[in-house]
Order: structure tokens, then C-alpha cells, then sequence
């Protein structure tokens, strides 16, 4: 194929945007799979190749453990003949410039290096006998002349002589910068024929300088996988890495001291040489005049660490649960360290986070990742079978992995016929409470829900407004989260019940932009459904505390805006934990006060919100 170039470019931070797995282990034939920017779930039944996903992740990016073998290519392609399989990688969000050779920037894009959406696209192919790399090429749209085509591979003396030869010695600035010999070569050759091209980073790139490759390779994200079967022991690499490396900095910064203390060794033992030498010749001076003091080696200066609890017992004789949600984080602490001072995303993938968690502890570790992916520059990708645990994950993020009729895997992306196969093959069920209402409002959590049903009930006894939720049958229903799968099972069941519904969700004004972002994402997508959708027109629900109210209770003077971490606040001041602070005090809330801590000007007029709110509710029935 022969197009003409349609260059694209993207952020500043690399992401992967999609693995593409041919020909290895299970997977026969050619699967892409996509993922997505924050949260990806991979989810299906035990040994339908999850799990084969992460580890072709941790090959390609040549993470500490994960090395390929004959064993990984597909054992049918290898009984046809298949010499080779493939592990490819596409990343958009380029960079908008890098330097590629000497300092002088350019982009993946001047230099033909992407794909025809205008990312990049690495393949690695190993050899099927062996398991070993056999090459890694970069899939592009590249010039199809084959002078242009090998701009990249030639050393600078050629590329001058091919830059005299087509006259454009005028138009380069530093003669001495590769880049900008290329682009006047390119510039002069008018518009570029492409084709697709696997242009191998061995022979395609700069013969004269690998540092190409090498500084497209420091543009990567970074890879990290936990996975389900390690070691979780005070031993694990995982757990003595980052306190390693803090002995290593602490060290460095101390060097000039640790080697002053040296030499104050050094000399105080050879004194004491010295001295015993004296005395030794006065017996035997023939002996003495043989020995020399020396060190035979510099001191070690070697620390060993493990992590006791209160009652001194270590890590490796802690609970399976508390040993891995320990090392989870020592994961994550190595990870963050790698990039530390770059710019470059961080790819967490983990495998089955539920394993030996209590059930309470897999629903709040899959909130921490559902949060940490919303963080710059970070990608969470999931495996798991646990209900609970797939139903909290976003909805657009679900791969489904299943298998064909002929027992090959499959990797479906969520559509309405997808969602609902997914969701009856892991057995996600529907928040309870559906059997009793007459309408339903969607919420993300408990204190959501203790919210809603205070205010109504507190206005209604205060005559603001006419019912309670529980009078007219209107249920709040915690989804952990608006876009969930959990949430797409709930609003179908409404559906086919033939429930009004809507949902209602804090905003995060003055918070976390990409969560503020996420929010008015759902707003489009419910509305667009014709549902209503409420946000709070402060930060969160936590935000409408009356600040006197606390102090009455508690005798903590407490202030916080409309827009500030309240809840934070309120915890920190009251020694609490910030999720239980809606529990704790908005029962205690009078309608006066939510009807004050509420209000706002519209037109002239001063109006409340939580009243409006809760006549909208109200008016499902």
C-alpha cells in the first residue's frame, strides 16, 4: 500500500494504546487488544488466557523475570511450520519533539517513524526453536523510495554526499546534526510516496550510533506486573528493592563521610599493626621483615531490613492477605521509583488483586486502583474472575476474554450484547434493593446513600418539601461508581423493570481534573439516555457539613470552602477516617441547617439545592 504522509502528533507522555499477540501460546491467530488510558479490566474464567495477556506485556518490555521460551509459540502454528512469534506494542500520545541524534530536536513523525494512525507501533518477533529475540522493528509508513528509505541508517558522511549530490548543502544550518541533513533531503524531494515498512532497528536505524532506538526506548512507559502466584515473603524482590535502593542513596549522599570513617579505620588498625610488628621483632625480626600490614579488603557496608508489626512479628509471618497487600505497594514503590525525575508513564499491570483477600479488602484495594489510575501518566491493568471485583470496573475498560467454538481465545470489547455476557459469566449481579422501588437513584457509596435519605426525610419533617424517599418508594442504589459494570447491570434491570432512574454524584469542583473530567463525561452519556443526572454544585457531599455543628459535637473548630477536601479536613480534625465523616455528623444535620449550607442566587432569587434536589427525586414517581 502506497499513501502520501499524514503525520499526527500527540502529548508529551507516551501511553500504550494496544498489544497485538500473534502466534503466541494460546492465541493461534493474530489478537489486538486494546487499552484504555486510565483502568483496563481483563476479565473472563480461570485458564482462558488473562494471564497470557500481562506476561507478553512483561516479555516485550523486558521485565526482571519474564523471559520467553520455546515453549510460549502456539503449538499448532509451530506444528504447521511457524518459525516465529510475534509481540507488538502501539503508543500514541507521542512526544511533541525528542532528540533522536546529537542535540537538535525532531519528531517521530518528520522521521517517518509511525504508523498510518500516526503512533508507534514496535513489533518483537522470536524465533519459534528457541524462544530468543530475533528482532524488533518499528511498523511505520515509510518513504517508499529507497534513498529516502534509508535515511536513517546511513552514517554522516554518506548522508552529506547524498545531501551534495541533491544540492541542498544551502539549506542545512549545522552541518554537523544528522536530522537536519535529513530534512533538507527530505524537503527537497518534494511530496513522499509511503508503504508500510517493518523497519528493523538493527539495520534500519543509525549504523554509525544505536542511540536512535535507545532514546525512542527512554520515551516508553515503564512496565511493572504483580502477578497472582508470587513469593510474598519479606525475602521477595519486591519488598527489598525500594529499601535497598533508600540504603544506596543514603549511602551516596553520605560517601565523603563513610570514607573519612574509612580511612580513621584504616589508620587505627594499622597503628595497632604497626605496634604488634615492633614487638614481634624484638623476639623474631627475620618473621617481621616478611609481614606487611595492608587491608586485604574495604569494609561492607551491607543492611539487611524486613518490616515488624507493633508486636514485633515480621512480614513472612503475617497473614497470605496482609503479605501481599504489603508487597502490592512495595510493587508500586519500585515502580515509581524508576521514573522518578522523567516524565514517563507507569504501567501497573496485576494480576487477580483478590487473591487471599478478604472480601472487604479486594473492594477496597480495587477503589485505591480505580483512584491511582486517574493520576497522571499512569495505566492500570487488571486481570480478574471475582464478580465483585469486575463489577467496579469502568465499563469502556472490560476486555472479555472467552473462547470460539473451536476452543481458541477470544478478546471481546464491551458492547451491550458483550456487557451482558460478560456480566452472566462472572455472575455480576445488581445492587439489592431493586425488588422494592419504584424508582432508583444511582449513587457511588454508602455515605451517598445515608446523604439522600437524611435530607429527604429531614425536609420533609421540617414541611420543605412534601415526602420522604421511602413515602413514594424512590431507592438509592450504591454502584461504586458511575460507568461501572456493576452500573450497566443495575440500569438494565431498571429497564427492563421499567424503572425511572437517574444518578446523582458529587463533582469534584476544585478537585482531581481528570476525575472533574470523568464526571462530566457520565453527565453526557446519561443525559443523552434521556435520564436526569445531578451533581453537587459544591466538591462533595461532605462539603455541606455545618462547621458549628462539629464543634458542638466534638469541640473541634473546623473551616473549609466550598471547593476544598472537606472531607479530609473534617477527618484530620477529628481524628477520623474521611469515609466515615458523612456517617458521623450529617444525621445530626437540621433542616435549617441543610437548607443554609445549600443555598445559592439564581436570578435574584436564593434557592436551595438540596431541596431542589430532592423534590427532582421525588418527582421520578
Amino acid at each position: 500500500m502506497v499513501v502520501l504522509f499524514n503525520s499526527k502528533l500527540g502529548e508529551a507522555v507516551m501511553r500504550l494504546k494496544s498489544v497485538k499477540l500473534s502466534h503466541f501460546r494460546g492465541y493461534r491467530e493474530t489478537v489486538v487488544i486494546p487499552i484504555e488510558e486510565a483502568m483496563t479490566g481483563i476479565v473472563g474464567r480461570n485458564d482462558y488466557g488473562k494471564s497470557t495477556i500481562l506476561e507478553a506485556l512483561a516479555i516485550f518490555f523486558e521485565t526482571d523475570g519474564a523471559k520467553p521460551d520455546k515453549s510460549d509459540v502456539n503449538c499448532l502454528s509451530f506444528a504447521e511450520g511457524l518459525e516465529s512469534f510475534e509481540i507488538a506494542c502501539e503508543f500514541d500520545d507521542l512526544p511533541h519533539t525528542l532528540v533522536l541524534d546529537e542535540n537538535v530536536e525532531t519528531t517521530l513523525g518528520s522521521e517517518f517513524l509511525t504508523n498510518g494512525l500516526g503512533n508507534l507501533e514496535v513489533s518483537k518477533t522470536f524465533k519459534a526453536t528457541t524462544g530468543k529475540l530475533e528482532k524488533t522493528a518499528i511498523r511505520c509508513m515509510h518513504p517508499a523510495d529507497h534513498a529516502l528509505s534509508g535515511l536513517l541508517s546511513l552514517k554522516m558522511a554518506d548522508l552529506k554526499k547524498l545531501g551534495d549530490d541533491r544540492g541542498v548543502a544551502a539549506e542545512v544550518q549545522d552541518k554537523r546534526v544528522a536530522s537536519q541533513w535529513r530534512a533538507a533531503i527530505r524537503a527537497a524531494a518534494g511530496d513522499i510516496a509511503l508503504q508500510e515498512t517493518m523497519l528493523d532497528i538493527d539495520k534500519g536505524l543509525s549504523s554509525e550510533s544505536k542511540s536512535i532506538w535507545g532514546k525512542i526506548q527512554d520515551q516508553l512507559p515503564t512496565f511493572a506486573l504483580f502477578k497472582s502466584d508470587r513469593e510474598s515473603n519479606d525475602g521477595d524482590n519486591e519488598a527489598k528493592n525500594p529499601l535497598q535502593q533508600a540504603v544506596r542513596d543514603a549511602q551516596a549522599a553520605l560517601q565523603n563521610r563513610i570514607s573519612a570513617l574509612e580511612q580513621e579505620i584504616e589508620k587505627s588498625v594499622l597503628d595497632v599493626a604497626g605496634r604488634t610488628l615492633d614487638k614481634l621483632r624484638e623476639m623474631a625480626p627475620e618473621l617481621a621483615s616478611e609481614l606487611v600490614p595492608r587491608f586485604k579488603e574495604k569494609p561492607k557496608w551491607a543492611f539487611s531490613f524486613t518490616l515488624d508489626g507493633e508486636n514485633g512479628i515480621p512480614i513472612n509471618k503475617r497473614g497470605s492477605g496482609v503479605r501481599r497487600l504489603i508487597l502490592l505497594n512495595f510493587f508500586r514503590a519500585e515502580a515509581e521509583r524508576v521514573v522518578t525525575g522523567t516524565k514517563r508513564n507507569v504501567i501497573y499491570a496485576i494480576e487477580e488483586p483478590e487473591t487471599s483477600q478478604h472480601p472487604n479488602y479486594q473492594i477496597m484495594l480495587m477503589k485505591a486502583l480505580l483512584a491511582l489510575a486517574d493520576q497522571p501518566n499512569r495505566q492500570i491493568i487488571v486481570t480478574t474472575h471475582v464478580p465483585a471485583l469486575a463489577g467496579l470496573m469502568p465499563v469502556e475498560g472490560i476486555r472479555f476474554v472467552t473462547k470460539d467454538d473451536a476452543g481458541m481465545p477470544v478478546v471481546k470489547l464491551p458492547d451491550n450484547d458483550v456487557l451482558r455476557e460478560a456480566a452472566e459469566s462472572l455472575g455480576v449481579l445488581p445492587e439489592t434493593g431493586m425488588e422494592r422501588a419504584k424508582a432508583v437513584v444511582l449513587v457511588e457509596g454508602k455515605s451517598d446513600v445515608i446523604f439522600l435519605r437524611h435530607a429527604a426525610k429531614t425536609l420533609k419533617d421540617g414541611g420543605y418539601v412534601a415526602s420522604s424517599l421511602e413515602d413514594v418508594g424512590v431507592v438509592p442504589i450504591l454502584v461504586g461508581g458511575c460507568g461501572s459494570v456493576k452500573h450497566w447491570v443495575t440500569l438494565n434491570l431498571a429497564n427492563d423493570l421499567g424503572l425511572p432512574w437517574c444518578v446523582f454524584l458529587d463533582s469534584d469542583i476544585g478537585g482531581d481534573i481528570s476525575q472533574s473530567k470523568s464526571i462530566q463525561k457520565r453527565q453526557r452519556e446519561v443525559e443523552a439516555l434521556g435520564r436526569p443526572f445531578y451533581s453537587t454544585q459544591k466538591r462533595e457531599i461532605e462539603n455541606y457539613l455545618c462547621p458549628d455543628l462539629i464543634n458542638e459535637l466534638t469541640g473541634v473548630q473546623v473551616a473549609y470552602t466550598a471547593t476544598c477536601d472537606a472531607k479530609k479536613i473534617i477527618g484530620n480534625a477529628v481524628a477520623m477516617k474521611p469515609d466515615d465523616v458523612i456517617e458521623r455528623f450529617w444525621p445530626h444535620m437540621t433542616a435549617e441547617k441543610i437548607i443554609v449550607r445549600s443555598e445559592f442566587q439564581i436570578g435574584g432569587e436564593t434557592r436551595s439545592e438540596i431541596q431542589d434536589v430532592v423534590k427532582r427525586l421525588l418527582e421520578l414517581v
